[in-house]
């Protein structure tokens, strides 16, 4: 930039900057991203190319030092925030800076712009290339926001006919509430015709939300009132990611709460499409009200912090020494009690927490599976021998109903059971010869397709298959028992109660419980399931 600027011919500095061997295919892309020097640079080298006889080699080697500018987080160089903090004493001096009469009583020359001290406001700051937030953006006076349209518009800082050009990047939040005022008084239509809006909806998506759930529940060790540690129920990430994400649909007769949680992350929801789902997003987007928006209403980020919060409140979670999943459900729906005055609203989101408590049960049974089957991944190899006894032509097994099939790099047999196989799609709802081959039609497509993908798909993004497996090995593996539900509600029995301390070991050796969340888990999953 500086050698683009030596000279106040432009033909002399491409001269000037090819003799350092650029091309001038270079040159040419240089001055494409071509800026001038800030108003106090080029007043100074004015003087110098007077001085020099506009002799760019002297100017540089007498007068010019190359410097590294410092950077660093603490400095705001590389980024700087202009804070929602007291908006009737603020003014444009604390975006652009304004005159400085210190400076002015060591200035001969009144002319020179050195007499502005822009590095007084937030943007210059940051000028060199760092990003600079605009914290509420709305909330501010009209006249900032102008201050600020007028930066992004033309990149630079202008006082009194002086500029700074900038290569600051302005990211700039404001909530809906604040926008919705501002743009209701009409004399501010000039300014938010030249805005382009974006509409930032909530995460819906629930295995991406465990991501910012782990961020929002923090890695740091937690500690009880009397300094233990607290233990975290692996569980605990899932019950709020999905019973958060859950509040944020929308409601639809066309697809259920469920189905609309399972089509955002990808998974299938058995014959409902996506396309369903996108027609539901397309007719929302073009509600006046954004809150009424795909998205834009239920439980947010914040809202899943304080009921974090609230959990690590409790009597209860201080005294066990561990944060249960369970207990989450709880919290949530004093969030939802506490934020969500309207009515209507707030009866939306209890119900879907009780689908939340529902599928947080289901999980626990693929858990509990895994514990009575004492190995971490049982459930999916139960799904796979599901799925291959499927994919396999009934034509290649033999009179034993053994067949061969490959994992890995690695062969296997696996006896077809069409026991297991109708338990599982009677489970599943299929009760017709020709659902049931429609059904299966359907998930050797999937294998054909997936498995080309990524060798290592394993159909765990298919929640009510993995359901319908689970529960029949639940409820037809036990020896002398209705089910392992029936089982550990009875633990006066010694074979069960025997049962029941080997999946409690099981849970807290291999599975990563604690002592207080493997009884608890166990309990939650003896009880009723009622209308979940």
């Amino acid at each position: 930039i500086l050698a683009m600027n030596l000279s106040r011919e432009k033909e002399k500095n491409r001269e000037y900057l090819s003799s350092f061997g650029f091309s001038e295919k270079k040159l040419t892309e240089f001055y494409q991203n071509y800026r001038p020097l800030g108003a106090c640079s080029e007043y100074i080298l004015s003087d110098l190319r007077n001085h020099t006889g506009d002799d760019p080699s002297k100017i540089l080697s007498d007068f010019i030092d190359v410097v590294p500018v410092p950077l660093g987080g603490a400095m705001g160089t590389i980024t700087g925030k202009y804070q929602a903090k007291d908006k009737i004493t603020s003014s444009g001096a604390d975006l652009v800076g304004e005159e400085s009469v210190q400076r002015l009583l060591y200035l001969s020359d009144t002319n020179n712009p050195y007499r502005y001290d822009i590095r007084r406001g937030v943007l210059a700051r940051v000028a060199g290339g760092g990003i600079h937030f605009s914290d509420e953006l709305f909330k501010n006076k009209t006249d900032l926001v102008q201050i600020y349209l007028g930066v992004i518009q033309n990149r630079e800082i202008e006082l009194n006919a002086y500029k700074w050009p900038m290569d600051t990047l302005i990211i700039a939040t404001s909530n809906i509430v604040e926008y919705q005022k501002f743009i209701e008084n009409k004399e501010q239509a000039p300014i938010y015709d030249r805005c382009k809006v974006f509409y930032v909806p909530h995460n819906t998506d629930y295995k991406l939300q465990e991501s910012l759930t782990g961020l929002a529940i923090g890695s740091k060790t937690k500690t009880t009132v009397l300094g233990k540690s607290l233990h975290e129920d692996p569980n605990l990430n899932y019950a709020l990611s999905v019973a958060v994400v859950l509040t944020r649909f929308p409601k639809d007769e066309r697809l259920t709460p469920r189905e609309m949680l399972q089509l955002s992350a990808g998974e299938v929801a058995g014959e409902k499409s996506i396309k369903t789902l996108a027609e539901i997003i397309e007719e929302l987007s073009k509600k006046a009200k954004i809150n009424e928006r795909f998205g834009h209403a239920g439980i947010g980020q914040r809202g899943l912090g304080r009921s974090i919060q609230q959990l690590l409140s409790l009597n209860e979670t201080h005294e066990d020494e561990c944060m249960f999943a369970g207990n989450a459900f709880e919290s949530i729906r004093r969030e939802i009690y506490d934020n969500f005055p309207e009515k209507k609203e707030q009866e939306w989101c209890l119900k879907v927490l009780e689908v939340s408590e529902g599928l947080y049960k289901e999980k626990i049974k693929t858990e509990i599976f895994n514990a009575y089957m004492n190995d971490p991944d049982a459930i999916k190899k139960e799904v796979m021998n599901y799925v291959n006894m499927i994919v396999v032509s009934s034509d290649e097994s033999g009179s034993d109903k053994i067949v061969r099939i490959r994992e890995g790099n690695q062969e296997r047999p696996l006896k077809i059971d069409e026991t297991f196989i109708n338990g599982v799609e009677q489970r599943l709802g299929l009760s017709t010869r020709e659902t049931r081959e429609q059904h299966r039609a359907q998930v050797r497509a999937i294998y054909a397709r997936r498995v080309t993908q990524d060798p290592n798909y394993c159909f765990m993004d298919n929640e009510k298959l993995k359901k319908a497996v689970t529960e029949f090995r639940l409820n037809t593996d036990m020896s002398g028992a209705g089910s392992l539900a029936g089982a550990l509600a009875n633990p006066t029995n010694e074979e069960n109660k025997k049962l029941f301390d080997r999946l409690f070991g099981v849970m807290n050796e291999k599975l990563k419980y604690c002592r207080t969340c493997a009884r608890k888990t166990l309990e939650f999953y003896c009880k009723p399931d009622g209308n979940k």
